[in-house]
């Protein structure tokens, strides 16, 4: 009994490796027919590969201009006061409402409060210009994430000494001083009092004036910018901490401190930047499904293409069907001989078709400074869904050959 099961099992591996043979010479002998046809697949693999690729991209993208302002950055401001009939004093942030949070709330790395002022501020031979001036502390440059063009940002000795020092944005200094370097060492008075610049600076994400830095700003010690007020509140708070995980938390603890400081009736707004994070993640993902539904349509269509191609091969070859059989060939025999020629098409395509999705992201990034995300599971993914079409959109035509009665298949003409 052990020997006519083994002697079974090797028949079995026999039919399996001559069918399989079989459908690679049908291949090769049609090889234009089944080249086109798996041109479909290719393009469908292809495209599925490139939808996560581009996918990824633009999160990473999205990702990296949200991180460039800021992701662990939370900024508070007064927004309105009592929601009363009767009018009641404003409420504004102070600078003791900064230093009590940093007191109570733990994880802070860096703060800054926002002092700002216009000004028209005169630049030598009767011209004059417009100006916004933000009151800092030196962290700012951390909090914000400001790159440094030319020069150096003010530290935390200007800060105490109360130097007059001033940094400009860099566009300003391109208009009024024609280059960042050349603004280094000039002297802009301020309501009478000489600023020495000694750097300038861009936001590292251009945020097209929706922050508080404009293209006309400059920037100095907030110990200095007192000098233009006598009161201690301030237009904004900001703050950093130091794990991304520790923002959403800090930022209900801020509220929290502010609510316990300030009249119960007025309006603080204290925010971050996870919402764009979360925003971004879901534009990124409706994005990959919709070009994923059209790699599928894609696919879709290709798929047609095989089962079209393999049901006029079926017609072509019905008395060669007939002959098999005849000899002993059983249906599941012949149904397995067209089924593995559909899924040989599709596989060869879906390979293909791979090795393309692969080889564009990897050329960009041999090419050029970029570095895109490439995902192998995307790659895995697509063989499998390619295999699959050819499985699915093969089974009816050949279904249809293993119907075939082999004494009207031998009078087939």
């Amino acid at each position: 009994m052990a020997t006519i099961a083994s002697t079974a099992r090797q028949t079995r591996k026999l039919a399996v490796g001559e069918i399989l043979s079989f459908a690679y010479e049908t291949f090769c002998s049609n090889k234009v027919r089944f080249a086109l046809t798996a041109l479909g697949m290719v393009i469908g693999t292809a495209s599925l590969i490139l939808v996560t690729t581009i996918s990824l991209t633009g999160k990473q993208y999205l990702l990296n201009q949200i991180q460039a302002i800021g992701s662990n950055m939370i900024y508070a401001e007064y927004q309105s006061g009592s929601q009363r009939i009767t009018n009641t004093a404003p409420d504004p942030l102070t600078i003791d409402d900064l230093s009590a949070i940093r007191a109570q709330v733990p994880g802070i790395t860096a703060a800054s409060p926002v002092l700002d002022q216009a000004e028209r501020t005169p630049l030598g031979g009767g011209k004059e210009r417009d100006i916004h001036i933000l009151a800092v502390y030196p962290e700012y440059r951390t909090v914000r994430n400001l790159v440094v063009v030319s020069g150096r940002f003010f530290d935390a000795q200007d800060q105490q000494a109360h130097n007059k020092v001033a940094i400009m944005i860099d566009t300003m200094a391109r208009e009024i001083y024609g280059s960042p370097e050349d603004a280094i060492g000039k002297v802009l008075r301020v309501s009478g009092l000489p600023f020495t610049i000694v750097g300038t600076f861009k936001e590292r994400v251009n945020t097209f004036g929706q922050s508080e830095v404009t293209d006309n700003t400059i920037v100095i010690p907030y110990t200095v910018g007192r000098y233009f007020t006598d009161s201690t509140t301030v237009k904004q708070l900001y703050f950093s901490v130091g794990d991304p995980t520790m923002v959403d938390p800090a930022t209900e603890q801020i509220k929290q401190v502010l609510k316990s400081r300030h009249r119960a009736e007025s309006i603080y707004s204290v925010q971050n930047l996870t919402q764009l994070v979360t925003l971004a993640d879901k534009v990124a993902n409706m994005l990959t499904l919709m070009l994923a539904l059209i790699a599928l349509v894609v696919l879709l269509v290709s798929g047609i293409g095989i089962m079209n191609i393999m049901l006029a091969t079926v017609s072509a070859r019905i008395r060669e069907i007939g002959i098999r059989k005849a000899i002993g060939a059983t249906n599941r025999e012949i149904r397995f001989q067209f089924l593995s020629e559909a899924i040989l098409i599709s596989l060869i395509g879906g390979l293909l078709g791979v090795i393309i999705g692969l080889a564009i992201p990897f050329s960009v990034r041999f090419l050029t400074e970029y570095r895109i995300p490439i995902s192998g599971l995307s790659a895995i993914v697509a063989l499998g869904v390619s295999s699959l079409v050819g499985i699915i959109f093969g089974t009816m035509p050949a279904s249809r050959a293993a119907k075939l009665d082999p004494v009207e298949s031998l009078r087939y003409e």
